[in-house]
C-alpha cells in the first residue's frame, strides 16, 4: 500500500466507527423501549435480559454496516475537499480514478466482511434469540395478555381473549376461550367473568370462570355438537411455567435462521418437489385424454436431476472438514457405517428431500390439487431464494454506496454535515423501501428474486458510476465542483444589474 492509500483508509476509520456505533446504538435503543417493559415484568433475571439485546445487535449491525459505510464515505471526501486536499492532489497529477482505488478496495472488503457475517454470525444469533424469545414467552403469559385480542396462551392449542382485564388481580371480564388441546374434540367456552392464576408448583395455569357456557365439537364428525351451562368452571391448562426456563432441542429454523448451504438444501428441495407435481398433474391430465379414446395410461416420470452445490458452499464444507478434528471425523465415519437408511431416503442433508422414481400417482388425487402442490413448493422456493440473494445483496450495498458517496463529497465538498445527513438519509430510505417492496413482489412470485433484491444496488451502482464519470471527466473545483460552480455564475449572470445605456466613457 502507497502513502496515499494508506492515508485515505486511516481516515476512513474513525468516522466509520463512529456511524457504525452511532446507527446500532441508536436502533438498539428502539429495542431496548419497545421490549424491556414486557421483559422486566416477567420477573426475569437480568442476565437474560441482557442476552435478549445482545443476541438483537448481530441483526442491527448487518442492517446498519453499509449505512456506516456511506456516512464514512461521505464525510471524509467532503472533508478532503473543503480543506483543499483534492485540488491538491489534482495538481500533483494523482487522477480521481487513483485517489478512489483505495476507497473501492475498502468497499469491497466491507462487502465481504458484511457477507460473512450475514451468513454465519446472523443466523446463529437469530436462531438463539428466537428459541430465547419462545420460553420467555412460555413464563408469565398472564403478563403479557392484551384486552380484546386473541391472545395464544399455549402455541397451537390454547387461545384467549377478554375485554376487559385487571392487571393486579387479573379479573377477566367477558371472557372467550378456544381450546383446541384434545385431538379428538373442539372447545369453545364463554364466560361473564374469571381469574386466573399459578399453582403451588408455579407451573400450571389454572382459570376460574363464572355464569357461561361450553360448545363442543367432535373432529371426526362436525354433526355431533354438544352445549354445557355453568356457574363456575375451573380450567387447568399444564406446562405454563411462572419460572423463567430454558428449553432444550429446539432445532426448528426459519429462512433468517438459515445459512446459504442450508437454503440453497430448501430451494433444491422445493423445486424437486414442484416438478414432480407437475409432471404428476399433466400425467393425470394426458391419461385421461388417453383413457376416452381407450388408450392404456402412460407412467410417471418421478425421476430427477441432483442439483449441483455452489463454489462457497463446496469452499465452506472443505474448511469445515479441515478444520474439524479427527476424532470427530472418525467417529462420523463409524455412526455412518451402521445408519441403516430406508428407500427414497439418502444421507446428504436433513434439509434434503428425494423422492422414489417410477410411482404412478395415485388415482384420487386431481389434478388441480397438484397444480396447487406445485404452487405451493414454487413459493416456499421462492420464500428462500429471496433470502440467499438478500444476503448477498446487503452485503454488496458496502460497495455501491462507496460508489455513490465519492461522486457526491467531490461534486459539493463544502456542504458538510448537512450533506452527510441528507444524502445518508435519502440513500437509506430509498434503498430499503426498494428492498422491502423487492421483496413482497418476490414473494408473490410477480417478479424474480434476483431481480427484485438486486434492482436497488443496481439502480445506485447505474448512478454512483455516472457520477464518477462526470466528476473525472469534469475534474474538481475548490469552490464545490463543477455542479456548484455552474449555478454559481449562472446566478451571477441572472441577478447581474444592468445600467443605462449612456455611451462609452474613457
Amino acid at each position: 500500500m502507497t502513502i496515499l492509500s494508506k492515508y485515505l483508509i486511516r481516515l476512513h476509520l474513525l468516522p466509520l466507527a463512529f456511524a457504525l456505533s452511532a446507527c446500532t446504538g441508536i436502533m438498539i435503543l428502539n429495542q431496548i423501549s419497545k421490549r424491556l417493559p414486557d421483559l422486566v415484568g416477567k420477573g426475569l433475571p437480568w442476565s437474560v435480559i441482557v442476552e435478549v439485546f445482545a443476541l438483537s445487535v448481530p441483526f442491527v449491525v448487518a442492517m446498519t454496516l453499509p449505512m456506516a459505510v456511506l456516512v464514512a464515505v461521505l464525510y471524509t471526501v467532503s472533508q478532503l475537499g473543503a480543506e483543499n486536499e483534492l485540488t491538491a492532489l489534482r495538481a500533483g497529477g494523482i487522477s480521481p480514478g487513483r485517489f478512489m482505488r483505495p476507497l473501492v478496495l475498502g468497499g469491497l472488503f466491507m462487502t465481504v466482511l458484511a457477507f460473512l457475517f450475514s451468513d454465519q454470525v446472523l443466523p446463529r444469533s437469530n436462531h438463539r434469540l428466537r428459541a430465547l424469545l419462545v420460553d420467555i414467552n412460555r413464563t408469565k403469559p398472564t403478563f403479557s395478555l392484551e384486552e380484546q385480542v386473541i391472545n395464544e396462551v399455549q402455541r397451537d392449542r390454547f387461545f384467549l381473549r377478554a375485554n376487559r382485564i385487571d392487571p393486579a388481580t387479573y379479573l377477566m371480564r367477558d371472557v372467550t376461550i378456544f381450546d383446541l388441546t384434545n385431538q379428538t374434540r373442539k372447545r369453545t367456552i364463554y364466560a361473564d367473568s374469571g381469574t386466573m392464576g399459578f399453582g403451588p408448583d408455579q407451573r400450571d395455569l389454572y382459570l376460574t370462570l363464572h355464569h357461561g357456557t361450553m360448545h363442543e365439537t367432535s373432529r371426526q364428525d362436525p354433526s355431533q355438537f354438544q352445549v354445557m351451562k355453568f356457574r363456575r368452571q375451573i380450567i387447568r391448562v399444564a406446562g405454563i411455567g411462572g419460572h423463567f426456563s430454558r428449553s432444550e432441542g429446539n432445532q426448528f429454523k426459519g429462512d433468517r435462521e438459515m445459512s446459504v448451504c442450508e437454503m440453497d438444501s430448501v430451494i433444491v428441495a422445493a423445486q424437486r418437489e414442484r416438478l414432480l407435481a407437475e409432471r404428476r398433474a399433466a400425467a393425470i391430465e394426458f391419461n385421461s385424454l388417453r383413457g376416452l379414446v381407450g388408450l392404456a395410461p402412460v407412467p410417471v416420470d418421478s425421476s430427477g436431476s441432483e442439483a449441483a452445490t455452489g463454489v462457497y458452499c463446496r469452499a465452506l464444507d472443505n474448511i469445515t472438514e479441515w478444520l474439524a478434528p479427527a476424532a470427530a471425523q472418525a467417529q462420523e465415519e463409524a455412526s455412518d457405517t451402521t445408519t441403516v437408511l430406508t428407500t427414497g431416503q439418502q444421507s446428504d442433508g436433513p434439509a434434503r428431500i428425494t423422492f422414489a422414481t417410477g410411482v404412478s400417482p395415485p388415482n384420487a388425487r386431481s389434478a388441480q390439487s397438484l397444480h396447487d402442490r406445485a404452487r405451493s413448493a414454487r413459493i416456499r422456493a421462492a420464500n428462500y431464494l429471496v433470502e440467499v440473494h438478500k444476503k448477498y445483496a446487503m452485503a454488496t450495498a458496502s460497495l455501491v454506496f462507496v460508489l455513490v458517496g465519492i461522486p457526491v463529497a467531490i461534486l459539493f465538498p463544502r456542504a458538510g454535515v448537512g450533506l452527510v445527513i441528507g444524502v445518508s438519509l435519502g440513500v437509506f430510505s430509498i434503498y430499503y423501501v426498494g428492498l422491502i417492496a423487492g421483496e413482497s413482489l418476490a414473494n408473490q412470485l410477480k417478479v424474480p428474486a434476483g431481480w427484485a433484491m438486486w434492482a436497488p444496488n443496481i439502480i445506485f451502482s447505474i448512478v454512483g458510476l455516472a457520477a464518477l464519470q462526470h466528476v473525472r471527466r469534469r475534474g474538481t473545483t475548490p469552490r464545490g465542483g463543477p455542479l456548484l460552480a455552474y449555478a454559481l455564475r449562472a446566478g451571477r449572470t441572472l441577478f447581474r444589474p444592468t445600467l443605462p445605456n449612456r455611451g462609452t466613457t474613457p
